[in-house]
């Protein structure tokens, strides 16, 4: 194998997310083209690489890094190179330049291990200074950890990867157990961990790989929903994949049930396995539904029959006998399900409720599973309505991220109400009832029609199951309901009829085409001209693309790609940042797609100063204000007030969000929902995908496609069955109370 030493000078492509580089290595024998997956490769680091030469038809010759180490820069030159590379945020090329005028070769120790120094550099104050010491302590690990990686034959796309999952522990992670990559990293299956712990001189025997095995198995079905696994199932999965005795395996899980990693059940003689926290979660929660609604509660002297016609008279409404019976049930029982499709009234009665407890000075909470379902609860309602992470203080502590309110710190409220409670999975929902005592009302808000919960579990569907507790089920569209073609059409379909298309001055439409390709043109036009024009909508705040899937000419990545081009194009002096196969822009409508409950936002309040807080969450919507090369910092604007800072390393907690998935759009409401209706996979072509997709929108749906596909979805009722017993766990525990 070839090896080469020297400093990179130019990088002529990255790809930020997996590190594939091409870039010119300057050696003493003259200047070198290197391709492949390399952190290490930034204009001014000095490093070894060893590869293969290749022969690219139109670049010619090149070397195909297989493993690359960093060597520290020797010379001031290599130095302003290596700090100006945007590997460190806030370092650009001119504060680069006068950090190493100022300390020349002694740069790199300055930063090292007298940071505050730098201070002594125009525009670096407090601020930058924590950042860049951060951001510097994590290069000096990253080295550390893909030397360590490099070595198992693991290559650096798949090191970063792994790196970010672990940080600074990654190294003593992997050597404890290397088969814990097959659970936490996207990508490593079992297999691909398998040849690292070879690597690493495991047998195939040891007790490590069957837990390993045993281990994956059990999260990839927690991945699709599942809170345990029939043994029948589950043994024979296993076996298949580590290709060891049955024997074996058996005694590996007898082994994790006595150290408490998993459990085993009989539920009428069939034996069920399950990840520990799975079981314990469905138990308690089990246990504290029965426990709310059988708790004493204080009576309350109110005349509700009076607030209601209060309501009535004000609102110009009348309340149905279900939604009076909601309301009624809410202040008699501890804990009620109220569950309606679109139009049926669920914010009326949540309204009517918190209103009635007002009265009463009882104090109400209410909550949702995402920041896009609590703005819009709190829209509706008027009061204030938190995420249930937010609620329960979810913080960083000294073990972790945690959660501040539990038994021992209980939430201090008379009621809680929860929005969109279908989203809610097990483990969410243990946490959540921890910090709920008996004698507080709770009430389940939702629509048990629409997708499941992303995590495991079947929480709202086992309570309604389980018929322990109140269940409220709305059924009549009201009056003013009755004019929107998408209730009455989410309604047929969720029924399994077909959707009345077209009708006259509505607000239900259907766009009949067959090829794909022009059926993402005539989604972008809809978006572009089309709606803005004839409806006097804005194609960014009110118009939102939803698909079924990810790929393809309708999914949402290549209609995010074109979407982009037509809404927001490349313009001279509007800046961007490649992130991956992500093209970033200023102006572009983004998302952000996984909890961060750290991340700083600030809110300009004009002479009162700023309001500074934390948390953006998975689904949050926002629009990119600047990209700074200089710091090498985004930053974006969410709910039109917060502003975010991003550092370049971040980008992949973004995506652009001119199209989502309807996944995504759980808990969300948009004026205007515009899907595509074609072909894909039949697990992604589902009735209540499709029910769920057209009850985001407010005022508008516009599908565009062939009507067989539409139909295909309404026919398509087969929920895939999820694996749980929460039902069965609640009704055990009705014999204990």
């Amino acid at each position: 194998m070839l090896v080469l030493e020297g400093t990179i000078g130019d990088v002529v492509f990255r790809n930020e997310v997996n590190t594939y580089t091409v870039a010119k290595l300057e050696t003493e024998d003259g200047e070198a083209t290197i391709v492949g997956y390399m952190p290490f490769a930034n204009p001014g680091e000095s490093v070894r690489v060893e590869g293969e030469w290749i022969y690219h038809p139109t670049y010619g010759e090149q070397m195909e890094v297989e493993t690359i180490t960093p060597i520290v820069p020797s010379t001031t030159e290599g130095i302003e190179k290596y700090l100006s590379s945007g590997l460190i945020p806030y370092i650009g090329p001119k504060t680069a330049k006068k950090i190493v005028d100022r300390f020349g070769l002694d740069t790199l120790d300055i930063i090292q291990y007298n940071p505050e120094r730098l201070k002594e550099i125009d525009g670096i104050g407090d601020k930058k200074l924590a950042k860049i010491v951060e951001v510097f302590g994590e290069q000096g690990e990253l080295r550390e950890v893909m030397v360590f990686l490099q070595g198992l034959g693991i290559t650096p796309n798949y090191g970063m990867r792994i790196y970010k999952e672990y940080g600074k522990d990654t190294i003593g992670i992997i050597s404890e157990n290397p088969y814990k990559l097959s659970e936490d990293i996207v990508g490593i299956g079992f297999k691909r961990a398998d040849r690292i712990a070879q690597n690493m001189g495991i047998s195939l025997d040891s007790p490590y790989r069957i837990e390993g095995g045993i281990r994956y198995v059990l999260h990839r079905y927690a991945g699709n929903g599942h809170t345990y696994i029939p043994k029948e199932e589950f043994i024979p999965k296993t076996v298949e994949l580590i290709e060891v005795d049955e024997s074996l395996v058996e005694g590996s899980i007898r082994d994790l049930a006595l150290k408490g990693t998993i459990h085993i059940s009989n539920a009428d003689g069939e034996l069920l396995i399950y990840y520990a926290p799975f079981h314990v979660a469905e138990n308690n929660v089990g246990r504290k539904m029965v426990e709310l609604s059988r708790a004493k509660l204080e009576d309350m002297d109110v005349d509700v029959d009076r607030i209601i016609k209060d309501i009535e008279g004000a609102e110009g409404i009348e309340f149905a006998p279900r939604q009076i019976e909601a309301i009624m049930e809410s202040m008699e029982n501890g804990v009620v399900v109220i569950t309606g499709g679109p139009g049926t009234g669920k914010t009326t009665i949540i309204n009517a409720i918190i209103r009635i407890f007002e009265e009463q000075d009882l104090e109400v909470s209410l909550a949702a599973p995402t920041g896009r379902a609590a703005k819009r609860m709190t829209e509706t309602t008027g009061m204030e309505a938190k995420t249930i992470h937010r609620l329960l203080e979810y913080t960083y502590m000294e073990e972790g991220m945690a959660f501040g309110l539990d038994e021992g710190s209980p939430l201090e409220t008379d009621m809680l109400i929860i929005d969109e409670a279908s989203m809610i999975d097990i483990l969410l929902m243990n946490n959540l009832l921890k910090a709920v005592m008996p004698g507080t009302r709770l009430i389940l808000v939702g629509d048990v029609d629409q997708l499941p919960s992303v995590g495991a579990g079947n929480v709202l569907r086992d309570i309604i199951d389980s018929q322990a507790v109140k269940v409220v089920r709305l059924e009549e569209i009201f009056r003013q309901a009755e004019r929107s073609m998408i209730v009455v059409n989410a309604h047929r379909i969720n029924g399994g009829k077909t959707p009345l298309l077209n009708e006259k001055n509505k607000d239900f439409f259907f766009i009949r085409e067959q090829d794909p390709k022009t059926i993402a043109e005539i989604i972008s036009d809809l978006c572009k001209d089309r709606l803005p024009n004839y409806y006097g909508v804005d194609p960014f705040n009110d118009i939102q693309v939803l698909s079924p899937m990810k790929k393809g000419d309708c999914g949402t990545n290549a209609l995010n790609s074109r979407l982009q081009e037509e809404l927001n194009p490349k313009a001279q002096g509007k800046k961007e940042r490649q992130m991956g196969e992500e093209l970033f822009r200023v102006g572009d409508k983004v998302m952000q797609i996984r909890n961060n409950y750290i991340l700083e936002w600030r809110i300009a309040n004009g002479e009162d100063g700023e309001e500074v807080g934390e948390g953006i969450f998975n689904g949050d919507l926002g629009v990119i204000l600047d990209i700074d090369e200089e710091d090498m910092i985004l930053r974006a604007l969410f709910d039109e007030e917060k502003e975010v800072e991003y550092s370049f390393n971040q980008l992949d907690e973004l995506q652009l969000s001119y199209a989502t998935t309807i996944h995504k759009s759980q808990g969300s409401e948009f004026p205007v929902v515009v899907m595509p209706i074609c072909w894909g996979p039949p697990m992604l072509l589902t009735r209540n995908l499709l029910y769920t997709g057209i009850t985001r929108a407010r005022d508008l749906v516009v599908l565009v496609g062939e009507e067989r596909f539409l139909r295909m979805m309404i026919d398509n009722n087969r929920i895939a069955r999820r694996y749980s017993s929460l039902d069965d766990r609640i009704r055990e525990m009705l014999t204990i109370f």
